[in-house]
């Protein structure tokens, strides 16, 4: 996509570049600019990747060769803690009947809302096929393949509550998916955001090496001061909304640290590579991969350790919005 000249968000003109960087992840191709808009705070990737792009970069992440990795990865001992935690602020507002997780993969929130909130039915909207597996093994109830601005029609006035859980910052247009939501809620229905906070201290310290801009798939990163106004222009009543809590993700310094050691480590075997990797060079990877554990392992414990403690200051990565359709 051609580069854009003023801000996805307000539409200013006044534009810096925030970081370039890659895909740190699955180390595909391609270089990537987010930028930032001085006069709201909204950071966006400039230029945009089109639709074929994005395509390239999520096939093998969330289903494929990437799948059991990226489970892993959001469905561990953190994620357990943090999703009752999300459910737990949901319920001091609302106890939902029927509740639509958003972008929910393969339902790991759900399962877990299940035991804080066993009188409410879990459906799972998603784009890949993971969304219909976790139907198949009884994570959800009803699981819809698609997006949401697509099927927002059909599901419309059937839901007391939609949860978006790091979604948002994958979408293409904001603004559209918060109508859908609202269109899919009954009135006086909830729907709850997690999102990285593109205000966050360590996005500033790690610059390019933050998980939380995970290029190429963030692709817009609203302040909550830019959420909580559009949700206050549009039907809503803001009725939650913190930069510090329990929805932080203790994995900036660890991840800070992988990041940084792939610029030393041999890339992997993977097919989107101009050539296999040697023999050689794998061994070499392995025994650079070894010699990196104690550290990572260090910082991994640290964070866990301090998170207690981060998520109550500045350098907390996520933000949580609740707004009631009004």
């Amino acid at each position: 996509m051609p580069r854009r000249e003023d801000c996805a968000w307000c539409g200013s003109t006044r534009l810096r570049v925030k970081v370039r960087t890659r895909d740190f992840v699955q180390l595909k191709p391609g270089w990537f600019t987010l930028e930032e808009c001085r006069a709201c705070g909204h950071v966006f990737q400039n230029p945009r990747l089109n639709e074929e792009g994005l395509d390239f970069y999520y096939r093998d992440f969330y289903d494929g060769l990437g799948e059991e990795a990226t489970t892993d990865l959001f469905g561990g001992t953190g994620a357990r803690k943090r999703y009752v935690a999300s459910a737990r602020a949901m319920a001091v507002h609302d106890r939902p009947a029927k509740w639509l997780d958003v972008g929910t993969a393969h339902a790991q929130f759900p399962q877990i809302a299940r035991a804080e909130l066993p009188e409410t039915v879990f459906d799972g909207l998603d784009m890949g096929e993971s969304v219909e597996k976790a139907a198949e093994n009884g994570h959800i109830a009803e699981a819809y393949r698609g997006t949401l601005t697509g099927l927002a029609a059909e599901l419309a006035g059937q839901y007391d509550a939609v949860s978006m859980f790091h979604y948002l910052e994958h979408t293409l247009e904001q603004r559209k998916e918060l109508a859908a939501a609202h269109t899919v809620l009954k009135p006086g229905g909830h729907l709850m955001i997690e999102v990285p906070d593109p205000q966050c201290a360590f996005g500033k310290l790690f610059g390019k090496y933050w998980l939380p801009w995970f290029q190429p798939q963030h692709l817009h990163f609203a302040t909550m001061s830019n959420l909580c106004a559009e949700l206050a222009d549009t039907g809503w009543t803001v009725v939650h909304a913190s930069r510090t809590g329990d929805q932080h993700i203790p994995l900036d310094g660890v991840s800070a640290l992988w990041y940084f050691s792939t610029r030393f480590v041999p890339d992997d075997d993977a097919p989107w590579l101009p050539k296999r990797p040697s023999k050689a060079v794998i061994r070499a990877r392995i025994a650079l991969l070894i010699s990196l554990v104690p550290a990572l392992a260090a910082v991994h414990f640290s964070e866990r350790a301090l998170a207690p403690l981060v998520r109550r200051t500045p350098f907390s990565n996520a933000y949580r919005v609740i707004a009631r359709r009004t």
